[in-house]
């Protein structure tokens, strides 16, 4: 069994841990792009419009003998028009005529056993080199992938001495780039509460939080994540596989779980 070493929070080598199978499997992109969609579509906020939106009026139609149509026009706006037309569709001023609904679906669904084979194709695609340079990760010094550190990074609680590690670890430079990658959305969306796009850069893996899920709040593009709540938006975010990964130990060895399914 192939094995991979564990560094200790000054970035030297530590012992050896044996590297789970799940790491040997061949990712699968369809998968996780599937589980992707999947994932982002339960974040979407439903819309909809009221159901008396453009009934709110005192159009009434005149009925026949005027030389004029049938459609409800509005009271009190002088000579009626085709401009104070209201309650339809077909004339201007008139309601929308197939307004968007709050009761449309818009969760996907995916059965279990894709969802953990998608995380599991995610998971050996941020073992794997070429993978994680694909996706635009700067990896050029960093000792070796999967990267895995001692446990005792979990109890750091300063946001400073957590970068410091990262930087004996040769991450400091994908640090970089997604700091700098930060730019403003174009479109809409700049006034709606999210007006800045940014770059996803290393994932920290954890099995037990003391203090290091706060200490890495104001790193750009850090994420931690605990080893029960791994997902495919945390190893895979856009859909894109690849994502650079950092395991504690403890965590790197729950990953045991998953090879029943491998």
């Amino acid at each position: 069994m192939e094995k991979v070493n564990v560094y200790d929070l000054d970035g030297n080598k530590k012992n050896l841990v044996d590297i789970p199978h799940l790491f040997n499997v061949k990712p699968r992109r369809d998968l996780i792009q599937l589980a992707s969609e999947v994932s982002s579509s339960r974040n979407k906020q439903i819309q909809g419009r009221n159901k008396r939106a453009g009934l709110r009026n005192t159009a009434e139609g005149w009925g026949t003998g005027h030389g004029m149509s049938r459609a409800p026009r509005i009271k009190g706006s002088g000579f009626p028009t085709s401009r104070n037309v209201g309650r339809v569709p077909f004339a201007k001023g008139g309601r929308r005529a197939h307004p968007i609904k709050t009761d449309k679906i818009v969760e996907k669904k995916l059965n279990k056993k894709i969802n953990k084979l998608s995380i599991i194709s995610a998971i050996s695609a941020s073992g794997n080199q070429e993978w994680v340079k694909n996706r635009g990760h700067i990896i050029k010094n960093i000792p070796e992938i999967p990267l895995v550190i001692d446990d005792k990074i979990q109890t750091v609680k300063k946001t400073k001495f957590l970068y410091s590690i990262l930087t004996e670890l040769g991450l400091a430079e994908d640090l970089f780039r997604a700091k700098q990658g930060k730019k403003i959305r174009a479109g809409k969306g700049k006034r709606r509460g999210r007006k800045y796009k940014n770059k996803k850069s290393v994932l920290i893996v954890i099995k037990e939080d003391f203090g290091i899920i706060k200490a890495s709040r104001n790193i750009p593009g850090l994420d931690v994540i605990k080893i029960e709540n791994l997902s495919i938006a945390n190893l895979a975010p856009g859909g894109l596989p690849g994502r650079l990964s950092l395991w504690t130990q403890s965590a790197f060895s729950e990953l045991e779980r998953y090879e029943v399914l491998v």
